[in-house]
């Protein structure tokens, strides 16, 4: 089984874009108890990120807030959606 994209979305206003990348992996990840792949991201279109969440071969789930990494503690598709939007509507 080849990777398969769950979801592509992305919102552009004026400079602000919302960018949410999923995919199901054949195996999870070395670092991660799952087997998603995901990337999701609300700053401005220069690259300024205040909120991204994402998960890497070996470092597991994450989530960046301005300056900040902390670990991310993945539960589902549906948390991680909504504790990415939480954290954009507390900004």
């Amino acid at each position: 089984m080849d990777a398969e994209l769950l979801m592509r979305y992305k919102q552009i206003l004026s400079d602000l874009i919302t960018e949410i990348v999923i995919w199901r992996l054949p195996s999870p990840l070395p670092g991660c108890g799952h087997s998603y792949k995901y990337r999701l991201f609300f700053g401005k279109m220069d690259g300024t990120c205040f909120v991204r969440y994402d998960n890497e071969k070996g470092k597991g789930g994450h989530r960046h807030q301005a300056d900040e990494e902390l670990p991310y503690p993945f539960r589902d598709i549906g948390s991680l959606i909504s504790d990415f939007m939480n954290d954009i509507n507390n900004l």
